[in-house]
């Protein structure tokens, strides 16, 4: 597996991050670079490549010879038909800037894993106008909603800052209950420290005690783990394609993978597989972080 940088810095002006003030404006990156790029690595037996960038979804380069606009729907494209064995990620998307088409560019290819990680950071309206995240609660349920609708079974992952300034319990009330009805599959979850020369650090005051920002990630925390265990049940039965990354942390006797859906999958060795290969798993049982099965 490996990383392939689309882009550099960010033009939105979260008031939490430093970001743009450290690594400034948006610059895209050739298209025709990142083709090469992928190429090279898949013929160097590399199986996956994950494009990164700050926010990827608004990646735009123009392309000098024939004058188009390449966006990040029709760069994945371009990745995706370098062959179908090579799988395809993408991280960070900003839940204001990804579009029908990524989604279905994604529906489109196999081979573009059906996972997204779409950070949220608040529940609560009028904290995330605070976080200048410019999307409000009900218009994040409707993307999530609607990408549930165009790729049914998507992975969804997110960030959650809880204990922000001037966060009251009503509003870490709004928190819990997105988790609830988005039941994420994934989640980074941290309490809100202040970041020196952020515009949150010039404008509002970190005044939410230490104690209450800790019990509230707390209680977020204690959620997201029932979440994530019901999303792993949910694969039981269920034949998962799985690209081999190496040994089990546990046993050399077993083979660790993720799939399609960015899961853990653990599975004893068979036949002659090898690291960089795909096996199709059936899916035996799990824990709140692994699935466990074995070959088909």
């Amino acid at each position: 597996t490996a990383f392939v940088s689309i882009m550099r810095g960010c033009n939105n002006m979260c008031s939490f991050c430093v970001v743009p003030f450290t690594r400034g404006r948006e610059r895209s990156r050739d298209a025709a670079s990142i083709i090469k790029e992928c190429t090279d690595l898949f013929n160097d037996g590399f199986r996956e490549v994950t494009l990164l960038g700050q926010n990827v979804d608004s990646y735009q380069w123009m392309d000098p010879q024939n004058h188009t606009i390449i966006s990040f729907a029709k760069l994945m494209e371009m990745v995706a038909l370098i062959s179908p064995d090579l799988r395809v990620r993408f991280s960070t998307s900003h839940p204001k800037d990804i579009t029908d088409d990524v989604l279905f560019t994604m529906k489109k290819y196999d081979n573009i894993c059906k996972y997204i990680h779409l950070p949220v950071q608040s529940g609560s309206t009028r904290i995330l106008q605070m976080m200048n995240r410019t999307y409000t609660r009900e218009w994040y349920i409707a993307k999530v909603d609607r990408i549930r609708e165009i790729l049914p079974g998507c992975g969804l992952s997110t960030d959650s800052i809880t204990g922000f300034c001037s966060e009251t319990e009503e509003d870490h009330q709004q928190t819990l209950s997105l988790f609830e009805y988005c039941e994420y599959d994934l989640a980074y979850m941290y309490f809100y420290s202040e970041r020196p020369g952020t515009l949150a650090e010039r404008r509002f005051e970190d005044d939410v005690p230490e104690e209450v920002k800790k019990r509230r990630l707390q209680e977020i925390v204690a959620l997201h783990r029932i979440h994530s265990l019901k999303s792993m049940q949910r694969e039981l039965g269920t034949i998962a394609k799985v690209l081999i990354e190496g040994d089990s942390k546990k046993s050399k006797e077993h083979w660790q993978g993720r799939s399609d859906h960015n899961k853990v999958v653990v599975f004893p060795k068979t036949g002659n597989l090898k690291k960089g290969d795909y096996a199709d798993v059936f899916i035996e049982s799990c824990t709140a972080g692994t699935l466990i099965g074995k070959c088909k």
